[in-house]
């Protein structure tokens, strides 16, 4: 399974931006999907999710400003993000859990990482 992010690159503050996340290589759909995000000289940090039943949920850092959604049949998340913030400055980073053959058990697959770079 193979993850292909796209959609990063410079914005001025309050500036939106669209980033966009295809899987390929398995014929099952994905259950979650979702996006982390890394600054530099920090952590990881989680962003925003879809559930496989649907459920959204984001950081409180980006309510109200990111938009997350999915495309079920394209096994395809996005991430629209509005109003961006020097703060928001990153590599975003795509994942989706895709259920293995064990039952129950879910794989977590990467996408390679989109950098989003906030600034006037």
């Amino acid at each position: 399974v193979q993850l292909q992010a796209s959609g990063g690159g410079l914005v001025q503050p309050r500036g939106s931006l669209r980033l966009s996340c295809a899987a390929s290589g398995s014929s099952i759909s994905a259950d979650g999907m979702g996006w982390y995000r890394q600054a530099p000289g920090k952590m990881r940090a989680w962003v925003a999710q879809v559930a496989g039943g649907g459920i959204i949920r984001y950081a409180d850092s980006v309510k109200g400003r990111f938009t997350i959604s999915r495309e079920n049949a394209k096994n395809t998340v996005n991430l629209q993000m509005n109003s961006l913030e020097p703060e928001d400055t990153a590599v975003y980073f795509c994942y989706a859990d895709i259920p293995s053959k064990q039952p129950g058990v879910l794989t977590r697959y990467w996408g390679q990482g989109t950098l989003v770079t906030v600034s006037s």
